[in-house]
């Protein structure tokens, strides 16, 4: 599947990727490839992607907002 993760200031991740966890408003959830289609808020947390490499990354994040559809998933988010 395919993520990006957007900034007012800039993309700061755009790939394909085979795990997104993310710290929801309502409790932290993983989207793997052919999730249904889904969107939510995020609250303060870290992101966790695993690659198609095998790589995990972490990117920190103070709020944000998901939307998951057809194996591509967007991030809004705010780092400040």
């Amino acid at each position: 599947m395919y993520l990006d993760i957007l900034t007012p200031e800039s993309r700061i991740y755009s790939g394909d990727v085979n795990l997104v966890s993310l710290p929801g408003s309502k409790g932290s959830f993983e989207i793997l490839e052919n999730h249904a289609p889904l969107i939510s808020t995020l609250e303060a947390g870290k992101i966790k992607v695993i690659d198609s490499t095998g790589q995990v990354l972490f990117f920190p994040i103070k709020r944000g907002v998901v939307e998951c559809l057809d194996n591509r998933v967007n991030l809004l988010v705010t780092t400040e």
